[in-house]
């Protein structure tokens, strides 16, 4: 079998964040694939209730220094990594002062998603990609897991596919039942608008609901995985709507197997 790069963008991974259906996934899936032979790499939010200490982060200088430019205004991208020693796997975060360090995940102390998520989310996603871009890492696959990570199949499909390291890259999105209430900031799509996103890419994200973010990644993805058994209603229709390769909710047991052929079944879709 042909070695393959596959590129883990996660909302939650475990150690560094409690044990949930996303962060379990998260922490053993790409370990597992690894184990298969392939080439892996991880990336999560290095959000404030991370310890750093505790999981001995260090900041990858050669990395960090670059800008993300949100709403005219730039904000420093900080790359920080850690080791699981046991999987002799790394876990690249992306960290910014304003975004990130509050000791919160994405929902205050009384449970409000923060006004800022709209924010977090671009940073995230466009941190990611530019970091790979500066790894001159050139994934077959991305994997993405969490609404936190919803727009990196339209930002793959749409800005970055003139790149050659993303050219040929297959982009599949998990969905969770990590729905949230209120929606995102009213100029979400204006904010997140660069270089080969048009208007009528987002129109969807007019009314920036929860649904229509997670619509918007499966629509652009190559395939969709059920990471749960259960997901929102509407959004379960809309991906069989799709007619895309599918795989429903795996066991732990069946899940490094069943998403390994799941990836073979993409990457034969050319």
């Amino acid at each position: 079998m042909e070695k393959r790069r596959i590129l883990y963008i996660s909302q939650e991974i475990m150690p560094y964040l409690p044990e949930t259906d996303m962060s379990y996934i998260g922490r053993y899936l790409p370990q597992g694939i690894q184990e298969k032979g392939n080439e892996i790499r991880s990336f999560m939010p290095k959000y404030g209730v991370v310890n750093e200490r505790r999981h001995q982060l260090h900041e990858v200088i050669r990395l960090s220094g670059m800008n993300v430019i949100i709403d005219d205004t730039d904000h420093p991208l900080i790359i920080k990594v850690a080791s699981i020693q046991a999987a002799r796997m790394q876990i690249y975060f992306i960290d910014n002062e304003d975004y990130f360090h509050r000791k919160f995940i994405l929902f205050d102390d009384k449970g409000a998603p923060f006004d800022d998520n709209d924010e977090r989310c671009i940073f995230f996603a466009r941190g990611v990609l530019e970091t790979v871009r500066k790894l001159r890492w050139s994934p077959d696959i991305i994997h993405c897991h969490g609404w936190v990570t919803g727009l990196i199949p339209l930002y793959i499909r749409n800005a970055y596919q003139e790149d050659p390291l993303f050219s040929k890259t297959k982009v599949v999105y998990s969905a969770y039942y990590d729905d949230f209430d209120h929606p995102m900031n009213p100029r979400f799509k204006e904010k997140l608008k660069i270089d080969g996103i048009a208007e009528k890419d987002v129109e969807m994200l007019t009314d920036a609901s929860y649904v229509n973010l997670v619509k918007l990644a499966t629509q652009r993805a190559d395939g969709v995985i059920m990471g749960v058994p259960h997901i929102n209603e509407d959004l379960y229709k809309h991906i069989q709507s799709l007619g895309k390769p599918f795989l429903p909710h795996q066991s732990r047991e069946n899940m490094v197997e069943s998403y390994s052929q799941f990836y073979d079944q993409i990457l034969a879709n050319d």
